[in-house]
């Protein structure tokens, strides 16, 4: 018999998605033989269901919904209110699922996110396990001082956790700080290696490029990610104005602040050359990143950073800083690693303008660089690699020690 496990997360498919809500999609479509999985996430728009099968995973969905709301409409009210109706609905929904369901563990994605509700559960049935991710991507003073108002309840999302398991020794390293009574395990997210390496048909990657209105001669710089200040996409428009006219830059995503790039971006005189491609799903990405030359993302906080891994995949020279869980895998040439791409400090247009010359200038060095990078990524962040890991060292852990 499948063992049942409820997970606990603030957004889940088909819309509003980030690296959390592909991490679960991704495990649970290869554990499915094995667990079945219930979801608890906020319903946000009014024309999804309140309970739906997507996958392996019966999503669950609560809170105030509006019809067809954008990334940004999440952060306004009265959206932004589930954020915090979140830790209090979800606990109730929890228990009468459980009473129903009779879970064998419980698993929290993001302590700021939805730890609250899930060490509560633990502390009303303290048979079942209770595993937390860390995949948190903020800065983490930033998470830490707008969860000071739940006091113990957000430390009891640490402490109370029968696993953590971190996507980076950074994050690591901080759930030991909030005092998580175990050793964390280090488990990354991770890439389908093949869905992004996997080479683009001629006509559709020179479809791609004509929609894009790359001309010859032109180097497109690219970068998948949220609009918002720690990915810090202001930094690149900033860069693309210390750089030749015919360097472009792709944007694939939205967020809140769109419209400020915009606005910097006609103030530095290079409206013409960033192209908005706005959400991109998944499915597409790869023939964004093939048709381009170069991805960056100087972030300015980063629990791990799928899309570096993604573009590494795709096999692009990859910029970024090493804030957070990017020092993993995201080693220059003065690293005692071998290299995997190009380090800038974080707020350093200049650095990052600097780097792409380097690529440019010689691209047999970049072409090594970025060989490197894909052995990496092939070997240790494919998510059959991942996904046997989480099932090997955390949840089937759990559910066996829950039984002794």
């Amino acid at each position: 018999m499948k063992k049942k496990i409820l997970i606990f997360s603030l957004a889940y498919y088909p819309k509003h998605i980030g690296g959390a809500e592909v991490a679960i999609k991704e495990i649970t479509d290869r554990l499915g033989d094995q667990y079945e999985f219930h979801l608890i996430c906020n319903r946000y728009d009014s024309t999804l269901p309140k309970t739906e099968q997507i996958g392996n995973v019966l999503v669950h969905r609560i809170g105030l919904a509006t019809k067809n709301p954008s990334m940004a409409d999440l952060r306004r009210l009265p959206l932004h209110l589930n954020k915090i109706s979140y830790q209090f609905l979800a606990y109730r929904t929890a228990k009468k699922l459980h009473a129903t369901h009779s879970y064998d563990a419980v698993w929290a994605m993001m302590a700021h996110a939805t730890g609250i509700p899930a060490a509560r559960f633990k502390r009303q049935f303290p048979e079942v396990p209770y595993v937390l991710s860390l995949q948190e991507g903020d800065p983490l003073p930033e998470i830490e001082r707008k969860m000071r108002p739940f006091g113990k309840r957000f430390e009891a999302a640490f402490t109370k956790a029968d696993r953590v398991q971190a996507i980076s020794t950074f994050l690591g390293s901080w759930a030991v700080r909030m005092g998580a009574r175990h050793v964390p395990i280090i488990i990354p997210n991770a890439v389908a290696v093949q869905h992004f390496s996997a080479s683009v048909s001629a006509p559709v990657l020179a479809d791609t490029k004509a929609a894009l209105g790359k001309q010859a001669g032109d180097v497109f710089l690219i970068t998948t990610s949220r609009l918002v200040s720690k990915n810090a996409v202001d930094d690149v428009v900033r860069a693309l104005s210390l750089l030749p006219p015919q360097i472009k830059l792709v944007v694939c995503g939205t967020g809140p602040d769109e419209r400020m790039v915009r606005a910097l971006a006609s103030e530095l005189g290079v409206t013409d050359r960033v192209l908005w491609q706005g959400s991109v799903m998944h499915d597409v990405l790869p023939r964004y990143l093939k048709a381009s030359d170069i991805f960056i993302r100087p972030s300015r906080s980063e629990g791990m950073g799928n899309s570096f891994v993604e573009a590494m995949a795709a096999g692009l020279p990859v910029i970024g800083t090493n804030e957070g869980g990017l020092s993993d895998f995201l080693h220059d040439v003065e690293s005692r690693l071998p290299q995997t791409g190009y380090v800038v400090t974080k707020d350093s247009p200049e650095q990052i303008a600097e780097k792409v010359r380097v690529i440019l200038a010689d691209p047999g060095a970049a072409k090594r660089v970025t060989e490197t990078a894909f052995a990496m990524v092939s070997t240790q962040y494919d998510w059959d690699i991942v996904s046997r890991q989480m099932e090997a060292d955390v949840f089937s852990n759990v559910v066996t020690d829950s039984k002794k």
